[in-house]
């Protein structure tokens, strides 16, 4: 906890944790106030978790949430009131502080000089000068004078925005790039899963962002507030202005905890846990190792979802830790999922199945999660089968995995780059934006129909790169997607069903057709013929495979 002085009633910082509550209560703070939208990333505590930990602090505590690029003056006069209304000191926070520091000084306007604004923002380490701009030009960041201004600036510095930095690089090592990223910690999210079947620590899937960002790349550590692409800029929070010749969109997804009523309040307690947040992996672990008998509920939303594979490998190796140490036959383990089949790729479900069958797993689907209830330990499903009217059920359970819906982010779904469900709007060959011809997108942001895995930004990223790359020097798209996406489902340790497949679900295999098939006797080909594979070997068939010889494509695979 960092936290910088404003004034006497308010201090500012980034994200702030559960255990944070009892210590500003010790200092002397009498209030919170939280300015982060829940689900921005995937290591935020929500706000009624944090509302919760600051009344057992003796804090109060108010929830006034900003979507970066939707910083109003409307939102700016709720902050000046709750500042009035809460007992003061007042400790606000949102990811960086930049939002709390900017409603600050856009409630201030009124009644401080810009000059003033500015010298306090300077001291605690903000730069409101954007926003000093805003407040001039009566409301609106003027976007002809640039703070910044790159070659190629990259959105998202998750495993795609950094691949397609480095693929750039490869090719043309003039481009002048730059990354804009708020975020301190690069996590290896699909090594989540492994965190909560007791495979691997969580802090092995963490590593400091700066030491990822690409040599001779500039790192923007801030948040985007809006897109102008009719002027080719971008703000960040702040009301800072970076313009660019070319840009690359990939800032992931949103995990939309809120839409589910109740799990915010109940995450990380009451049995109640997901994978999909590192701090929140460690529990899956600890539940899983601690239920000897009873119900286990694992759930899937509707798509699209990251990794569409992670919600069964949690069951699986939650099952296999069960059958391993004798107790599975007491355990009641369901699976929920709000879609129609087990995989989305058929040829994949009878190896799927076979473990369906293995852990006795009850399988209900069309059945989507809408409510849960942690200190009752009921969890509410809508039942959408087809061939029945809609109803809801409500089911006990002893422990639940649950995966949440998940959306694009506020500010890319406002934006003028969304197509009506809210993602990059792109080509899905070229990945080039349908009506800004200067922009491209990767990863789980845009909207081609593909499945949104690690996998598939790994072989976006060269062809990002490799197209602007061309359209640098004036030539057509270089490279085409095809849809690749892989989904290696560990379902016991040591073993995986290996899903790699393109668009509308064309098989496409790493590996030989001799291997596949299991027409040249081996163990390895029955094991792949089963479609059961030690993942140690999987990899070293990847490493070996001609694609992964190209240069664009180790670059990608290095820098993921």
């Amino acid at each position: 906890m960092n936290l910088k002085k404003l004034t006497d009633g308010l201090s500012v910082g980034a994200q702030l944790q559960l255990g944070d509550m009892a210590v500003l209560a010790d200092n002397g703070f009498r209030s919170v106030v939280c300015n982060r939208p829940d689900g921005e990333a995937s290591d935020q505590p929500g706000h009624a978790e944090m509302a919760a930990a600051a009344s057992k602090a003796g804090l109060q505590f108010r929830y006034i949430p900003v979507t970066p690029g939707i910083v109003t003056e409307e939102t700016a006069e709720d902050f000046r009131k709750a500042l009035i209304d809460l007992p003061g000191p007042v400790a606000g926070y949102c990811r960086s502080g930049t939002r709390t520091t900017t409603l600050w000084s856009l409630a201030m306007a009124k009644s401080m000089p810009v000059v003033d604004i500015l010298q306090t923002t300077r001291a605690a380490g903000y730069d409101m000068s954007g926003v000093a701009r805003r407040i001039a030009n009566g409301g609106k960041t003027p976007t002809d004078v640039a703070d910044a201004e790159y070659d190629v600036v990259i959105v998202g510095a998750g495993a795609g925005g950094i691949a397609a930095a480095s693929s750039i690089k490869a090719r043309r090592s003039s481009v002048d790039i730059a990354i804009i990223d708020p975020a301190d910690v690069h996590y290896y999210q699909p090594g989540w899963t492994m965190v909560g079947g007791g495979v691997f620590d969580a802090k092995t899937t963490a590593r400091t962002m700066a030491s990822l960002i690409p040599a001779g790349v500039h790192w923007l550590k801030s948040a985007v507030a809006a897109f102008e692409p009719a002027n080719n800029v971008v703000i960040l929070d702040g009301c800072r202005v970076v313009k660019y010749k070319r840009l690359i969109v990939a800032p992931g997804l949103k995990l939309d905890w809120d839409a589910i009523p109740g799990l915010t309040e109940t995450l990380g307690a009451n049995g109640v846990t997901s994978n999909y947040r590192y701090d929140l992996a460690p529990y899956t672990w600890k539940l899983v190792q601690g239920l000897t008998s009873g119900r286990a509920i694992f759930t899937q939303p509707p798509m699209p979802i990251k990794c569409a594979g992670a919600p069964q490998k949690a069951m699986y190796l939650s099952s296999d830790h069960w059958l391993r140490s004798g107790v599975l036959d007491n355990i009641d383990v369901q699976f929920n999922n709000a879609g129609g089949v087990l995989f989305g790729v058929p040829d994949y479900v009878p190896a799927l199945e076979s473990y369906i069958r293995k852990y006795r797993v009850t399988t209900n689907y069309f059945h989507t999660l809408v409510a849960i209830d942690g200190p009752g330990k009921t969890a509410t499903f809508k039942v959408s089968n087809p061939d029945a009217p809609p109803r809801e059920v409500t089911t006990s359970f002893d422990m639940i995995h649950v995966v949440p819906p998940q959306t694009a982010p506020d500010f890319i779904r406002v934006s003028p780059l969304a197509d009506q469900a809210g993602w990059v709007d792109v080509d899905q060959y070229t990945l080039r934006h349908r009506e800004f011809d200067n922009i491209w997108s990767l990863g789980d942001v845009m909207n081609a129909p593909n499945a949104k895995t690690a996998a598939a930004a790994r072989m976006q990223a060269p062809v990002v790169a490799a197209n602007v790359v061309a359209d640098i020097d004036g030539k057509g798209p270089a490279l085409r997607y095809n849809g690749y996406g892989s989904c290696p489902l560990t379902v016991e340790r040591g073993k995986i069903v290996l899903a790699e497949f393109g668009y509308d679900g064309a098989l496409m295999p790493s590996f030989p057709k001799w291997v596949i098939d299991g027409t040249k006797p081996s163990r390895a080909a029955w094991l792949l013929k089963e479609q059961i594979l030690p993942p140690v070997y999987w990899k070293a068939m990847l490493k070996g495979r001609e694609w992964m010889a190209r240069p664009e494509n180790v670059t990608a695979e290095a820098a993921e």
